[in-house]
């Protein structure tokens, strides 16, 4: 049985992921690319009350995001924005804001996943001896040659992605295939290569 895909990175995570710094991260975030997450205490602010997952400005914490990398590893939030609300809140309870860490951040990893598709940023497949994976795509591909050769290209990329889905489940009961999200990424270069040809 294999696990979920992972709910969230972390900042650190991501700018390894996407070998960037992370003050281009914040960047990003605060052009509206993605939002940069963290979790707190209850905190009043005015009349409400508000805990859990809350969104941050990372304008308002510049020095936490330093290039050069000499900024400190926390900061003090006055201003959040409560889960599913586009509204910031300015904090009254604690009067002086709360600490948060950079450790602490997080971004959705749909939104991360979401900002690869967008520019293009097809991971690479890790590959060689000692290397495991608890999926075919050696087989994947060889399929996919096969069905490109014999039948040429579907209308659209995502009759392909479905194709290699219904692949793994064939070889498995359904019980173990990739998602759609996963195939894509390993789909999309060819995908494109292809397209390139026929135009």
């Amino acid at each position: 049985m294999s696990l979920p895909p992972r709910v969230y990175f972390t900042l650190h995570e991501a700018s390894a992921r996407w070998g960037c710094n992370i003050a281009d991260i914040a960047g990003w975030a605060d052009a509206g690319r993605f939002r940069i997450l963290t979790g707190i205490t209850a905190v009043r602010c005015g009349d409400e009350v508000i805990a859990g997952k809350v969104t941050l400005s990372p304008m308002e914490l510049m020095p936490l995001f330093r290039r050069c990398g000499t900024g400190p590893s926390e900061g003090i939030m006055r201003r959040i924005q409560p889960a599913g609300r586009q509204d910031w809140l300015l904090i009254t309870d604690p009067v002086c804001g709360i600490t948060v860490a950079v450790a602490d951040m997080v971004i959705m990893a749909e939104e991360v996943h979401a900002f690869e598709d967008e520019n293009d940023m097809i991971r690479r497949v890790a590959a060689g001896p000692g290397v495991s994976t608890s999926y075919d795509w050696e087989g994947m591909n060889i399929a996919l040659i096969v069905r490109i050769f014999d039948r040429g290209l579907p209308e659209t990329q995502a009759d392909l992605v479905a194709e290699m889905q219904e692949w793994f489940a064939d070889r498995s009961d359904g019980k173990k295939m990739p998602d759609s999200r996963s195939i894509r990424r390993r789909i999309t270069p060819i995908w494109r290569a292809l397209q390139r040809g026929d135009a």
